[in-house]
């Protein structure tokens, strides 16, 4: 096989690998329905458990590329996410009784491993197949495609599964979703195992490294410009579907299938992502990475701000799924749920830009820059529990401040704080 061929199958190996980090992921905020029903403290807690992980991993998981290699880190991952899966499915045996909980939550943890571990593969990988730069964020713009697709179908089918949520719903209702997602991480072993992988951290082995990519002021701003991005993407969806799917007067105030409709609406965001990614896979070698980002913060400040401002009581119909109905028209969906679901036309090229912006210009501290960068992962855990505890407090819509605040950030780093300004420091 020559050399192209292989890393066409190394960048379709990637994007199914990206895929599978969403349908992972987008499993806590819908199950989350579940647990809150129960038990308020736990909406989020889920989430909170499945980007926590990343705090403990990351950087074990940069080292493992360079002692083992991207495809042995790839597998121990995907064995680390059927365990976790299989712990959630557990969860909802009756038996457990009031422990159940808390076998979930390991679960979650446990996925968190897995995902983290998978992210620390994809994205280096995809952006020095493009060797870096404008086309590197494009390859990895392509996988984030991939991502989106999963994103959308996760909720929109656990909310389908879970239809309104009672006093009687419970974990065993979702439980063909995660017999599915242990089969797709079964058959993903057995294909990956036979697929060759490129290795060039395996190929760095004996490099010696003069400095540390803990020394490059870039990519510290972009650590952090990463933990407040998956906070807002995480955040946005999270926070909406519990608000569709509140039925009271603090929330949409939808009283049929409110689960289904914010399950549905939710994945309309997750869509647009996809349809963001695919589009910034085609400017991506034309537009740069910098303005890119630039725009899309801007943007998505302004449809964050038109959330917050239109009132309640402007509304509208939007489509919804449920099991038993199939689509359907949903009335009286609130205006504003359209604005942040347009966000996700915006959040959908940060991840990628944000990454191919902070390990610009490392050669040989790619892989530690990756391992910083996936430690603060752990913002999609932290903040969004941050934003829904000010959502309990002071109401949905005033939650959405601290994104607009987050947003602020990224959007300085897109314009000042991702130069480069450490070129004096060896990097072949």
């Amino acid at each position: 096989m020559s050399k192209n061929q292989t890393n066409m199958v190394a960048v379709v190996t990637m994007c199914f690998i990206f895929a599978m980090i969403s349908f992972v992921t987008n499993m806590a905020a819908p199950f989350g329905n579940i647990w809150g029903n129960q038990y308020e403290w736990s909406r989020m807690m889920g989430n909170m458990m499945n980007f926590a992980a990343y705090l403990f991993m990351g950087i074990p998981a940069s080292k493992m590329l360079v002692k083992v290699g991207y495809k042995s880190t790839t597998l121990i991952a995907i064995a680390t996410g059927f365990v976790g899966v299989a712990i959630q499915w557990i969860s909802s045996l009756s038996f457990l009784g009031g422990s159940a909980i808390y076998v979930y939550l390991l679960g979650a943890f446990v996925c968190g491993f897995c995902v983290c571990m998978l992210n620390t593969v994809v994205n280096p990988m995809l952006n020095i197949l493009g060797g870096g730069g404008n086309k590197g964020n494009q390859y990895i713009q392509i996988g984030g495609t991939f991502n989106s697709l999963t994103g959308t179908l996760t909720p929109l089918l656990t909310g389908a599964l879970i239809g309104t949520v009672t006093a009687d719903t419970a974990m065993s209702d979702v439980a063909p979703l995660l017999f599915i997602a242990m089969g797709v991480f079964a058959v993903s072993f057995v294909i990956i195992s036979l697929v060759k992988i490129p290795e060039p951290a395996k190929e760095r082995k004996d490099v010696v490294y003069e400095s540390s990519a803990w020394k490059f002021r870039h990519v510290l701003l972009g650590a952090l410009a990463i933990f407040f991005y998956v906070g807002v993407e995480i955040g946005i969806p999270a926070q909406l579907n519990f608000y569709l799917a509140d039925a009271s007067a603090k929330g949409a105030g939808i009283a049929v299938n409110g689960a289904a409709i914010g399950g549905a609406i939710a994945a309309v965001y997750w869509l647009l992502m996809m349809i963001g990614r695919a589009c910034s896979s085609v400017l991506s070698g034309k537009v740069s990475t910098k303005v890119q980002l630039a725009s899309v913060s801007s943007v998505a400040i302004l449809f964050i701000l038109l959330a917050i401002f239109i009132p309640k009581s402007a509304t509208m119909s939007l489509p919804a799924y449920s099991v038993d109905g199939g689509f359907f028209m949903a009335s009286g969906v609130p205006v504003k749920a359209l604005f942040l679901v347009l966000c996700g036309l915006c959040t959908s090229i940060m991840w990628g830009a944000i990454f191919n912006l902070t390990v610009e210009g490392l050669g040989k501290y790619t892989e530690q820059a990756s391992g910083i960068f996936m430690v603060m992962v752990v913002g999609g855990g932290i903040m969004p529990l941050i934003q829904n505890s000010i959502a309990q407090s002071a109401g949905y819509m005033p939650s959405y401040w601290l994104v607009v605040a987050m947003l602020a950030y990224i959007l300085y780093y897109a314009l000042l704080g991702s130069r480069n300004v450490n070129k004096d420091i060896k990097i072949d």
